[in-house]
């Protein structure tokens, strides 16, 4: 039987996992944009952004998520976090060169890691248990999703090419984020079973690490390196994706054509997880590989509207159903009462490895890209079809590390112990 949850949790989990994501979306995926439209940005600048960006987010996690073990508290660091978060986010407005763009990422990731990856991820797993993980992932996964439509359709309104629109972007959801934080103090609820570690600092930060902890748990530490393979292929191709759309295609209304796309990837995404919670992790996970090897070739072959529109409708939904399949599997083998400690070997599967690898295989196979004249006479390069053919490279290199590591066996296991 399926354990209920509140409509507090849901409430709370919407507007955190919404509004959390929405700030990650600019950071991830319009943060590059900014540096290049307004800084003409190359390759190496953006690689280099996300690269910093990653090492702050992993030592963050693995930090901040001891320490919410540690003093017992998710709630604190969630709404204090979220707070703050929007302070620096706001901060942004005033930015004038690259490598204070990227300074000041490091700091915004800083406090968004704290809030988002350690402590609201740390809650998520504490509120759900094995009978509703999955459809709480399928909830969660889709934030980013919506998070994209939100920000698309809002961004749509705004003429990036000038710097007063980026200052009124930055204010909105930097007032935004910090108005959630304050709300979190009225509407979050930490688990009733949650306490405070005994452990020394030294030890629940390590914990996680020891390798005999790494042998104890070894599917959860086989799933999230499978999790690093996985997001290697899509960071291979994220930081240049809208730059890809509007340049290199030509296309201006390219939030026209994604945003269908993103809206029919979110309603899949959300039935996706169900489909986890019944047959379990590889008959969940061999689909969405087959739909980002479909999406990555459509978009590797064609460079027209309706093609590009089936393309990444296929790779949207690869990427979302991916995260949410691998996020459950991560949170159903996690030890219970040690949610906060695993957030920092999560993030170095999902941020620290694929952000120092996916972008610089990206800006490799980008160093000799085209480029353009713009009207100032400074010149920005154009992302080439290329990040697709990578990316595929690397989800086929998934593909055999799945049936290389998830053999029989331990899939029949897990199944037991699900049942």
């Amino acid at each position: 039987m399926q354990t209920k949850l509140g409509k507090k949790f849901w409430i709370s989990m919407l507007i955190f996992g919404l509004m959390g994501q929405v700030a990650w979306v600019v950071e991830n995926m319009y943060f590059n944009v900014f540096i290049y439209k307004m800084f003409h940005a190359e390759p190496a600048d953006i690689s280099a952004m996300v690269m910093a960006s990653a090492v702050t987010a992993a030592l963050t996690t693995i930090i901040m998520g001891a320490v919410s073990d540690k003093v017992g508290k998710r709630k604190a660091f969630m709404s204090v976090g979220y707070i703050i978060w929007g302070i620096s986010i706001l901060s942004f407005a005033y930015i004038k060169s690259i490598m204070l763009t990227i300074v000041m990422d490091c700091v915004m990731t800083y406090f968004g890691s704290t809030a988002n990856d350690a402590a609201y991820n740390a809650w998520l797993t504490d509120r759900g248990d094995s009978t509703n993980r999955g459809k709480i992932e399928g909830v969660n996964s889709m934030m980013p999703l919506i998070a994209i439509l939100v920000v698309f359709g809002g961004f749509m309104s705004f003429d990036l090419d000038t710097h007063h629109a980026w200052t009124v972007i930055y204010y909105i959801i930097g007032i935004a984020t910090t108005c959630i934080g304050i709300a979190g103090w009225f509407l979050i609820e930490d688990a009733p079973g949650l306490k405070k570690t005994e452990e020394s600092l030294g030890n629940t930060l390590a914990y996680s690490f020891r390798p005999s902890v790494a042998k104890e748990n070894g599917r959860l530490y086989i799933t999230l390196a499978n999790f690093a393979v996985f997001n290697i292929s899509i960071q291979v191709f994220m930081p240049y994706l809208l730059i890809y759309y509007e340049k290199t295609l030509g296309m201006d209304n390219y939030v026209l054509i994604f945003a269908p796309a993103i809206l029919l990837a979110a309603v899949i995404t959300v039935f996706y997880g169900r489909l986890y919670d019944r047959a379990g992790f590889m008959k969940s996970v061999l689909p969405v590989i087959a739909m980002l090897i479909a999406g990555y070739m459509i978009l590797y072959f064609t460079t027209t509207t309706v093609p590009v529109f089936i393309g990444s409708l296929l790779m949207m939904s690869g990427y979302l159903t991916g995260m949410s399949v691998f996020g459950a599997m991560i949170r159903d083998n996690i030890p219970e009462g040690r949610a906060g400690q695993f957030q920092g070997v999560r993030i170095i599967g999902q941020v620290f490895v694929p952000g120092l690898i996916g972008p610089a295989l990206g800006a490799w196979i980008l160093r000799d890209a085209d480029v353009i004249v713009n009207g100032d006479g400074t010149t920005s390069f154009l992302p080439d079809r290329g990040i697709w053919s990578a990316a595929a490279v690397v989800i086929v290199m998934l593909f055999a590390m799945l049936m290389l590591t998830m053999n029989k066996r331990k899939e029949t296991n897990y199944e037991s112990d699900r049942n």
